[in-house]
């Protein structure tokens, strides 16, 4: 790969004084999608194939603002916000990044650098920073939010401006720099490989925010907590959350391999979608569920963790407890949901929308992955050339966890620096997602 003084001064260790002293370069390689592109599928075209939108190529270096920081990213991951962008659904990303625009016309590109994730070292700093500095191994975390709204002295997530960084804005982790605001970032957990840090933020703070946090499910111990999804980037750490908080996960997943990782994580109570007789369409297959669910721990959840959506949503609202709620984030089969609502009010459930972790929120899941508490739930690591194929992966599920893109990082398992603790931890663990199905 072409790589820059400045590229090869990171991957080779270099002090802080020597990064500070090489230039930025002018552009830079990154995976992004082309505004000339837009309109290139047929609204009802059956296979959106993301492998035709997403490119890797060379792209314009942005000016740094006072309040944000260049990364030089070792890794990426893939979260289905790049899918959805690659398909450009359900608009058009260049919407955003044209109302951004307005108030910072930097974003306003041809192209879109996207992810929303990333693991590197810091080789700029603006002038406003003050707690972070070159050659700091930082991770980042999502939300991108005004730092001077009062508001986000509360919650960032209620922040009228809040954008999925890399999804909603430009310059994402989908490459070999990336721009990001200082009060994204959190220290790099030392135990882990650049791809293993980089896969878990997005995921990790969400399920963090929506079963644990006080603005979302605030599970308790021995809640008993039904998971969609249970082996994916999300489901996955959602049950290490619920476990480690004194919850009992039943996790659901849609094959017998899936089902076997499950097990292997340690989730005692696991629903295998394929072996149901009938689908969730309608209410006979919603009992059908919840029956299966009180033959494994005896009642119905207390939450259910729904981030699926249209093909899951009827069934999550059935399931529920009497009094019991359904927290979701997400839609991936499909925003438009249907349910029975004599199920949630004749019953008093209830329905929390949770979106993204504020900073204080991924400050703490970090904290549990840097105490080796969490683990990563990466499967795959694929070459940046290779990120098109490692989002077609994710759009067609063909993956368990979290697909990691190695950007800067030249080979896997680089970057750790506590082998103590990794030892303490283990491999088994910490490979879990990576082992044969």
């Amino acid at each position: 790969m072409n790589t820059t003084a400045l590229a090869e001064a990171v991957v080779a260790g270099a002090a802080p004084a020597e990064l500070e002293h090489l230039d930025v370069p002018a552009t830079y390689r990154a995976a992004h999608l082309r505004k000339d592109e837009v309109g290139l599928f047929d609204q009802d075209e059956p296979d959106k194939d993301v492998r035709r939108t997403l490119h890797v190529g060379e792209v314009p270096m942005p000016e740094l603002a006072p309040d944000e920081v260049l990364i030089a990213v070792m890794a990426s991951a893939i979260n289905y916000n790049t899918v959805w962008s690659a398909m450009f659904e359900p608009v058009p990303t260049f919407a955003f990044l044209e109302r951004f625009g307005r108030s910072d016309p930097r974003h306003d590109l041809p192209v879109h650098v996207l992810g929303s994730d990333a693991a590197g070292v810091v080789v700029r700093t603006g002038r406003a920073v003050r707690r972070w500095r070159v050659g700091d191994r930082v991770v980042t975390s999502p939300a991108y939010v005004d730092g001077e709204d009062p508001v986000v002295q509360h919650d960032g997530m209620l922040a009228g401006d809040l954008r999925a960084w890399g999804f909603e804005t430009n310059f994402g982790g989908l490459a070999d720099f990336a721009v990001v605001k200082a009060t994204q970032l959190l220290a790099k957990p030392r135990h882990l490989s650049w791809e293993e840090a980089a896969c878990n933020m997005l995921c990790a703070s969400t399920a963090y925010r929506m079963l644990v946090g006080e603005r979302g499910a605030r599970m308790k111990q021995g809640d008993v907590v039904l998971l969609w999804g249970a082996t994916g980037g999300l489901g996955g750490y959602g049950v290490q959350l619920v476990r480690n908080g004194g919850g009992i996960p039943v996790g659901v997943v849609g094959t017998p391999e899936k089902a076997e990782l499950l097990r292997r994580m340690g989730c005692p109570h696991v629903v295998d979608r394929s072996q149901l007789d009938g689908g969730l369409g309608d209410e006979k297959g919603w009992r059908r569920l919840g029956a299966e669910v009180r033959r494994l721990v005896g009642e119905d959840p207390a939450i259910v963790f729904e981030h699926t959506g249209r093909e899951t949503f009827g069934a999550s609202v059935y399931v529920a407890r009497r009094g019991g709620a359904v927290v979701t984030c997400g839609s991936s089969s499909g925003y438009a949901h249907e349910y029975d609502n004599r199920h949630l009010w004749m019953k008093l459930k209830r329905i929390i929308g949770s979106h993204g972790a504020n900073y204080q929120e991924c400050h703490e899941v970090n904290r549990l992955i840097s105490l080796g508490m969490v683990h990563p739930t990466l499967s795959a690591a694929y070459p940046l050339e290779g990120a098109a194929e490692a989002a077609r992966a994710v759009q067609l599920n063909r993956h368990v966890g979290k697909v990691g893109v190695l950007c800067l990082a030249p080979a896997e398992d680089l970057g750790v620096e506590d082998h103590a603790l990794r030892e303490r931890v283990g491999e088994d663990r910490l490979r879990l997602f990576r082992q044969p199905l």
